[in-house]
């Protein structure tokens, strides 16, 4: 079953993404985080318990389906914000912000519903485990979290051409309020989300790939409202 927008951010302006795993195949790297583990990682029953068996459906792998009975805590059949907000750590031990769980959401919620199906959710697991290992590769000294210095070193290798001053702008946007401010996994997913949004948006409008627009102020309304907010 295939999900619209579940693609990742390539270098702008159509280049290739360097080496990484956007929206490529991997190697038995994407299936679902291992139990228990922080970094985004559904954790084992709602309340800590085995998460339970049970027969997946066709196209649906066993262990993502047995997570989504132990994440549909209301066993409706569909995983909501609040029940995906409280299965998805980061590696502090926080659960991710309600954006990037509705950003999710909206991405693998076939019936617009506002909640996600198995289906949704087996394809969200591999989502974020994709996005797991792309953030680990790039958090260079394991703390957990993405420094100013790896959050720069992020975006050049993802073939985004950004300035220090706007790097700065997207770490105190998207980091930890502190001294030292980094950034978890889950605004690490939004960020860059929201950038890819972005950056499709202004990619339309820039036919020439000259870098630059001129646009009305009605235009530009248009063009946030529709690919960013």
């Amino acid at each position: 079953m295939a999900y619209a927008g579940q693609g990742f951010p390539g270098a702008p302006y159509g280049q290739a993404p360097p080496g990484g795993p956007y929206g490529q195949a991997g190697a038995g790297a994407y299936g679902g985080p291992q139990p228990g583990a922080p970094y985004g990682g559904p954790q084992p029953g709602p309340y800590g318990g085995p998460a339970p068996g049970g027969s997946a459906p066709p196209g649906v792998d066993p262990e993502a389906f047995s997570w989504f009975q132990a994440v549909d805590a209301d066993h409706s059949g569909f995983i909501s914000v609040k029940e995906l907000k409280q299965a998805l750590l980061n590696s502090n031990w926080s659960t991710f912000n309600d954006e990037t769980c509705l950003l999710m959401i909206n991405m693998f919620d076939q019936s617009r519903s506002g909640r996600m199906d198995v289906y949704g959710f087996s394809a969200l697991l591999r989502f974020i485990q994709q996005w797991k290992s792309l953030f680990q590769q790039y958090d260079r000294d394991q703390s957990g979290s993405i420094s100013y210095t790896e959050l720069q070193q992020a975006l050049s290798q993802m073939g985004y051409n950004l300035s220090p001053q706007f790097s700065q702008l997207l770490l105190a946007r998207y980091g930890q309020r502190s001294c030292s401010p980094s950034i978890q996994l889950d605004h690490f997913i939004q960020l860059c989300l929201q950038l890819q949004g972005s950056t499709h948006a202004f990619r339309e409008r820039d036919t020439g790939l000259a870098g630059s627009l001129r646009l009305s102020y009605e235009d530009f309304l248009t063009m946030v409202l529709t690919h960013v907010m």
